[in-house]
């Protein structure tokens, strides 16, 4: 029951997709002689947390019983007050949690707190599910670093575009809207300017029942080539658009591109290229705490060799179209030796609609 319970729990945090950076997904049950009488989830960043919601949400008194919370209850003042302490104040007698809070605010001191006022506490229930869910928060909140996912989409033959540079469309319908819900996550989304000259994206966020939150668009663009009628510099967003380049690009263009309103960060050049693991030290500084990488194969590869990547998601739809100059999801220098081969590990496969989705992390 413990499992049944929590991944109610982990259900309901996922209602707050999108909308709680940058703390994580977090669900909260209230359990009482075998009934559910609360729930709760995490909505928004400054609003109450998902325990708060719960207790305000109950429809009994709930002294005695258990509550099931995928995060460890904070103990610290941030933007609002500390839950574990509203915990014991409501009378609860036991606790089970998902996972231990990685935030060094509260890692461990939420639990003491419960404990040291008699409330039972169970740890690690359904952990891997909640840390796969709150993935992005693990990894910004240990590291300072953006969570960073490969996406790719291509035919049954390995292929993102036909000879002639045709990509629209290589996955189906339900499989972009996913990319859009993705997208409505993570806090910034990546392409190189070569993406930009072959497709002009907006790199906006475009779901079916609701709006979406627009992330940071970056583009990697070493010589800040990017003409300046592109939609991405053009785009009435909330979201801010950043070029990211290095000091092989124009002063002049840099102007140029500041005065469409764009930021451009001078990142130090490797290889005559942008040096994607200082990159990633930059944008983390500026709070992104997540990427979807949706750029061509010469970044993909710069990315996978930079080893920036933590995340693949592929997409692999049942079409056929061959070409040998038809271009792979990743290309670059490529691998000499098989043994070399990046592997992917925990593997998890679905399917939407007629295309097949391969996640894995490296």
């Amino acid at each position: 029951m413990d499992k049944f319970y929590m991944r109610r729990a982990i259900e309901l945090s996922k209602l707050g997709e999108g909308y709680t950076y940058p703390n994580p997904l977090v669900g909260a049950v209230i359990v009482k002689n075998g009934e559910i009488i609360g729930e709760g989830y995490h909505k928004c960043f400054g609003g109450p947390h998902a325990e708060i919601n719960a207790f305000n949400n109950a429809t009994e008194s709930v002294e005695g019983s258990t509550m099931y919370v995928t995060l460890e209850p904070c103990s610290h003042y941030g933007k609002t007050p500390p839950c574990a302490k509203a915990i014991v104040e409501k009378g609860i007698k036991k606790v089970v949690i998902g996972m231990k809070d990685p935030n060094e605010l509260v890692s461990g001191r939420g639990i003491k707190l419960l404990e040291e006022n008699g409330i039972e506490v169970i740890q690690g229930v359904c952990s891997a599910e909640v840390e796969r869910l709150n993935e992005i928060f693990i990894k910004y909140i240990t590291t300072k670093l953006p969570f960073c996912i490969l996406k790719t989409a291509m035919t049954l033959d390995g292929k993102i575009s036909t000879v002639t540079g045709d990509s629209k469309w290589i996955s189906g319908e339900a499989s972009r809207e996913y990319v859009h819900k993705i997208r409505h996550r993570v806090s910034g989304i990546m392409v190189g300017v070569g993406t930009v000259l072959q497709d002009d994206p907006s790199l906006t966020t475009r779901l079916k029942n609701s709006k979406g939150r627009d992330s940071t668009r970056i583009i990697v663009d070493t010589r800040a080539i990017i003409p300046l009628e592109s939609k991405v510099l053009n785009l009435k967003s909330e979201a801010k658009t950043i070029i990211a380049t290095t000091d092989l690009a124009d002063s002049k263009k840099i102007e140029k591109l500041e005065a469409k309103g764009a930021e451009v960060l001078v990142v130090p050049s490797i290889h005559n290229k942008v040096n994607l693991n200082e990159l990633m030290v930059q944008l983390g500084k500026q709070g992104i705490d997540s990427i979807l990488l949706e750029g061509g194969s010469e970044l993909n590869y710069s990315a996978l060799e930079s080893e920036i990547v933590d995340k693949v998601i592929s997409f692999i739809a049942p079409k056929i179209i061959g070409g040998t100059g038809a271009k792979t999801p990743v290309g670059g220098r490529g691998i000499s030796d098989l043994k070399d081969a990046i592997y992917l590990k925990n593997i998890i496969l679905s399917r939407i609609e007629d295309d097949i989705v391969v996640e894995g992390y490296l």
